[in-house]
């Protein structure tokens, strides 16, 4: 299986076994179980890399081997505590070596991992009570769930991503299915995407980076931004991530989300606390003037939660001090019934003088307030004049989980050469799904070229000067600068009723017709009037004939001749090797480029077709990359579920290919084989078809000994007759 078929087999059965937990409890629990897994296998496998053979000799009496293990890992977990010896045929598993296996946990994390481990388990730990009233139906809950995550790969080069993305999958799937609840610390994996391609290509020429996210949730967003900008970088390991949480649970989903996409615990800090009261620098109790940390990053992300209330810094009263509060200083403090710009505030705060931020906000925060009124208005109004405000991005409704709301995302700087703020308008680029709507690859990769290149697009995107805004009373409402609506529908009323063709629609193909030189000419008469007329009969026929049409026919055969023997070269000959992520933009430049010079073809329509294909060319790439080639030759049962006596069982329909579909196979390499059977079913229909109608033609008394009582073809007498028939004209050979 690839990574998203095992990802919705465990979903599928994760939704059977969750009985009468609530979607957001049970996450904590399979989710928490996940992650002890993969603690429990890497420290397998750093053992055998090491030569340790016997996994016995993990012991914790047995010091110098636990210090070992602590000082490369930063934990320890004995034999008789991993997850393969639970699983194991002949361990008598129960729940209370689960209670004893976290309490050792959390009693031997290295001292110098104290911050990244200490208390990730609390969650699990204190909520394994309510998976049964009983240590017995606790420990049948628990063996299910230890059963149920069995088949995630521990043990290969895709480790890392495919157990992370099975994570942040069943995050997203808690979500959807949870409501607000589970939603809230989440963003969906296509807005992490836009902002982290927004941010890569700001910190693309950086060997060092440090991403710090104040809302941190599930911790999707941070690892999303780092691993675009890893793909800019020669080297593993440069990237530093800092991580705020405020709810407890939440704040070990982001540090165990972290750990588990590979990123060295030296490169985690995180922090549980409220990021508007208890801001950083961080520092230690024990060592504060060591260990104090003034923090300034190359970025800030967030997807804060929206309008929320806050307790603003107290401002002084008859003469006082105020709260010493440099966030807000220069700007202003945000209301105390929305806390929108407080985050946002915060986050450029924490910038560097030379980086960039983005952060996903309500539509609110670009017109709530007037300039000088001392609130949103005003706070707005400094960020403008002062140039902060790069790209304001609006994004389609119905696109996170809990909220239906219509979001922004704000691009901000601290410091950059010119003054206009790039608007666009994204609110129409989606799919629907279900219930919701997505940014497709096409909508994602339109947005980021549109910001890379400041490009202004009718109805789509404009640079709107400093003056204009401060014209509107800087009210950045997106509709004041980008009118995306739709064009009013017109009707000529003449031609409805003389008929004609008005000019007027030729004219809204002007595209067209400078695509193809002549054509217009070839096909419509020149009048004098609004209407025109067809000269010719045949307009098809005529149209593809035309010599400008044949060009551009010609010129597309031209840049695509070569695609096919180019994806043979990048994806075929080294696939055992080739870095993945790199071929995805390795294709993409060239379908471009390819699409530069040619007239009408969408570029981005385009993309999206390669981008539809490239899902599942990826996952069977990093299945071969896995398991080797010898993967295109297995076959897997094809598993169905079936309803029988209103219970669903799971039966085997067949099988399938784990690469390669049945039907390519058959078509490529023995064609001949299926074209012949083919032909043969294709004769077998008709004959069946015509033995149908020669019955319906005969009368009653020709059917005696055709059918039965029932007046259904008797099979056996048909084929009696038919077989004494045949032997009167040629006698049958054996």
């Amino acid at each position: 299986m690839n990574k998203q078929q095992l990802a919705n087999k465990i979903w599928a059965s994760a939704n059977k076994m969750r009985s009468k937990i609530e979607a957001n409890e049970y996450k904590d629990y399979i989710l928490g179980f996940i992650f002890y897994k993969f603690l429990s296998e890497q420290e397998v496998r750093f053992a055998k890399e090491n030569d340790l053979t016997d996994l016995t000799q993990l012991r914790e009496e047995d010091v110098p081997t636990v210090n070992w293990v602590q000082n490369n890992l930063g934990y320890f977990i004995a034999y008789d505590k991993l997850y393969s010896t639970w699983t194991s045929k002949d361990f008598d598993f129960q729940i209370a070596n689960v209670r004893d296996a976290l309490f050792a946990f959390t009693r031997l994390i290295s001292p110098t991992h104290k911050k990244v481990f200490s208390g990730i388990f609390d969650t699990l730990q204190t909520g394994l009570k309510k998976l049964g009233t009983s240590d017995a139906e606790q420990t049948r809950a628990v063996s299910d769930l230890l059963s149920l995550i069995k088949d995630i790969p521990m043990n290969g080069r895709q480790d890392y991503d495919v157990l992370g993305f099975i994570y942040e999958y069943l995050i997203s799937q808690f979500a959807a299915n949870a409501g607000k609840k589970a939603g809230e610390f989440y963003t969906p994996h296509e807005v992490s995407l836009l902002m982290s391609e927004i941010v890569a290509y700001h910190l693309k020429d950086r060997s060092q980076i440090e991403i710090y996210d104040p809302t941190s949730g599930s911790g999707s967003l941070l690892i999303n931004i780092g691993k675009s900008v890893a793909r800019h970088m020669q080297q593993d390991n440069c990237i530093k991530y800092y991580a705020q949480e405020l709810k407890q649970n939440t704040y070990n989903l982001t540090r165990m989300n972290l750990i588990m996409r590979g990123i060295v615990p030296d490169n985690i800090i995180a922090r549980n606390g409220d990021t508007l009261k208890d801001d950083w620098p961080y520092f230690d109790e024990n060592d504060k003037e060591n260990t104090y940390h003034p923090l300034h990053v190359d970025t800030v992300v967030s997807n804060p939660p929206y309008s929320q209330s806050w307790t603003p810094p107290r401002k002084p009263k008859n003469g006082e001090m105020g709260e010493v509060n440099p966030r807000f200083d220069d700007y202003g403090i945000a209301p105390k019934g929305k806390a929108d710009y407080a985050f946002l505030l915060h986050d450029l705060y924490h910038l560097k003088t030379d980086g960039i931020m983005t952060i996903v906000l309500p539509h609110g925060v670009l017109f709530r307030g007037d300039a000088g009124d001392g609130s949103e208005g005003s706070i707005r109004q400094q960020l403008i004049e002062n140039d902060n405000i790069e790209a304001i991005i609006g994004l389609p409704s119905d696109i996170f989980f809990g909220t239906g709301i219509p979001t922004i995302v704000m691009v901000l700087r601290k410091s950059r050469p010119t003054s206009d703020v790039l608007i666009i308008d994204a609110s129409k680029g989606f799919k629907k799904e279900g219930k919701k709507n997505k940014l497709r690859a096409s909508d994602i990769k339109r947005i980021v070229d549109t910001y890379v290149a400041k490009k202004e697009e009718p109805k789509y995107s404009r640079l709107v000067t400093k003056e204009e805004i401060r014209a509107n009373g800087y009210n950045l409402n997106i509709p004041r600068y980008v009118n995306s609506s739709d064009d009013v529908e017109t009707w000529d009323l003449y031609a409805t009723m003389f008929g004609g063709i008005p000019k007027s629609e030729l004219t809204a193909m002007n595209d067209y017709w400078m695509a193809f030189a002549g054509l217009k000419n070839s096909l419509f008469e020149l009048t004098d009037t609004p209407q025109t007329e067809f000269k010719v009969e045949d307009i098809r026929k005529t149209a593809e004939n035309h010599p400008s049409v044949i060009g551009f026919k010609n010129l597309y055969t031209e840049k695509f001749g070569g695609f096919s023997g180019m994806l043979h070269h990048h994806l075929l000959d080294n696939m055992l090797s080739l870095n993945i992520a790199a071929e995805e933009d390795a294709i993409t430049t060239y379908i471009f480029k390819q699409l530069e010079q040619m007239p009408l073809v969408d570029r981005f329509e385009a993309y999206q077709l390669f981008a539809d294909k490239w899902q599942t060319i990826s996952q069977d790439l990093e299945i071969i990359q896995s398991e080797g080639f010898e993967a295109t030759r297995v076959v897997d049962a094809n598993m169905v579920t079936k309803k029988k006596d209103d219970k669903e069982s799971e039966v085997q329909d067949g099988w399938i290919g784990r690469i390669l579909p049945f039907e390519l196979v058959q078509t490529t390499y023995l064609k001949s084989e299926w074209q012949a059977l083919h032909n043969k079913e294709e004769r077998l229909d008709k004959v069946g078809s015509d033995m149908d109608e020669t019955l319906d033609e005969l009368a009653d008394d020709e059917r005696d000994g055709i059918t039965n009582d029932d007046g259904a073809l008797d099979k056996k007498s048909l084929e009696r007759k038919l077989t004494e028939a045949l032997e009167e004209v040629e006698p049958l050979k054996y």
